[in-house]
């Protein structure tokens, strides 16, 4: 085992973690803006592509790090699935079984993916996955690959170990032991499918459009307990490339599709780095 994954196991993730959040939503003026600069230079982040592309008028870095797109940045293809958001293939493909691959020897079920709820990952057995992950320089908001209507949310906590590739050849069941948001949605084209939104080390929090507190933001507080709120007589129904959610400083979101509902794109591969909007499944 690598040296950087061995530190993870005695570093303080919940304590880095919970600073790393609030110095991200304060509003420090000039240091703020140093501190945007400075991560603009060195992950060599596309302002261009953003909304507002002036630095200096953000006035936190969770304000510049979750930033919107302008309109047109992100074509949608015309695609049974598109990609939900813009980062790297980390694995897809099929589920064996309850078995979902994460990297040469190591594998994970779907039913620790989604918090133990049994009825749910059987609903997957023999499907499809995909992971993907978010670096530092991308797009931080996440969209739909097809139209769904949202059934439940649930918040598993758990680890806050790094996402990254290495960690994931090192660290077994890593997206399935760290802390993470399962947002299950069914389809009338592709039956059901989920959403897992995985934390990671300093990223501060998750949210989605339709949690009804401030910003949508699920995490902070961290509970202690699996918890889950339903929405099937709601009829929250979020449109193919419709924005769901979001990272409050970023990481990797895992896909469960039920079994010959979608035929992956012939051009996918692990590491290949993917845009929002592009096919994902046709």
């Amino acid at each position: 085992m690598k040296l950087a994954v061995l530190l993870q196991y005695i570093t303080p993730k919940q304590a880095i973690t919970a600073l790393a959040g609030k110095l991200a939503h304060l509003e420090g003026g000039n240091t703020t803006t140093t501190v945007i600069r400075w991560f603009v230079r060195r992950y060599n982040v596309n302002m261009t592509e953003a909304a507002n592309p002036d630095i200096a008028s953000y006035k936190t870095f969770n304000d510049f790090f979750t930033r919107p797109l302008k309109a047109g940045a992100r074509p949608i293809a015309p695609a049974a699935f598109i990609c939900p958001v813009d980062g790297a293939i980390s694995q897809f493909g099929r589920i064996e079984k309850d078995q979902i691959f994460q990297a040469k020897g190591h594998s994970y079920s779907t039913m620790s993916l989604v918090g133990g709820n049994e009825a749910l990952a059987a609903k997957f057995e023999n499907g499809h996955f995909a992971c993907l992950y978010l670096s530092p320089k991308d797009y931080h908001r996440i969209h739909m690959p097809c139209d769904g209507t949202l059934m439940s949310m649930t918040y598993v906590p758990g680890a806050l170990f790094s996402v990254n590739p290495t960690t994931a050849q090192g660290v077994a069941g890593l997206f399935a032991r760290n802390e993470r948001v399962v947002c299950e949605f069914t389809s009338i084209q592709h039956g059901r499918f989920v959403m897992v939104l995985v934390g990671a080390t300093i990223v501060g929090s998750m949210a989605t459009v339709w949690h009804d507190a401030t910003g949508g933001i699920i995490n902070p507080p961290r509970a202690k307990k699996t918890r889950t709120w339903t929405y099937a007589d709601q009829n929250i129904t979020l449109k193919q490339g419709q924005e769901m959610g979001r990272f409050l400083l970023g990481s990797t979101v895992v896909m469960l599709f039920e079994k010959e509902s979608i035929p992956f794109n012939n051009d996918w591969h692990p590491s290949k780095s993917i845009q929002l909007g592009e096919m994902m499944g046709n």
